[in-house]
């Protein structure tokens, strides 16, 4: 119908005309309260927002001759940030002449990852960044 006789139609009932598709061929618009569709509008985008899940990234940082006790502390709280749905960011800090040992920053990261394969997948192999070696665990999608 022509806009002129639409604009008529919602002044006679005291609503707005609203167009809901304007890329549509012809634009789609409604007779309605305008301020009542804005409202039903936020209420949808809150209750879209609530479900989403807000992933952070929780760091682990571990020495590459940390003792045995020590990782399995480590290795627990990595754990627990998995099970809660963080991603969990395991960093290898290597000081002084430490840094030429990489191999063993890699063994650990490896052992580590080993550990959490039940509760997460790598999604960063370890790699070498400055004096860091990082890698990133996320936690496993349930099916």
């Amino acid at each position: 119908m022509p806009v002129r006789d639409a604009l008529r139609m919602a002044d006679e009932r005291q609503l707005d005309l609203v167009e809901i598709a304007p890329n549509a061929k012809p634009p789609v618009c409604r007779i309605m309260d305008i301020g009542k569709y804005k409202f039903e509008q936020s209420k949808r985008e809150k209750e879209a927002r609530k479900k989403q899940k807000v992933i952070s990234v929780k760091e682990v940082k571990l020495r590459p001759n940390i003792e045995a006790h020590d990782f399995d502390v480590k290795a627990k709280n990595a754990v627990k940030f998995l099970k809660e749905g963080d991603k969990v960011k395991a960093t290898i800090i290597f000081r002084g002449r430490e840094i030429v040992h990489t191999q063993l920053g890699m063994k650990l990261l490896n052992r580590l990852a080993e550990l959490l394969n039940e509760v997460g997948t790598v999604e960063r192999q370890p790699k070498l960044e400055g004096k860091n070696m990082i890698m990133i665990l996320a936690p496993k999608q349930e099916s």
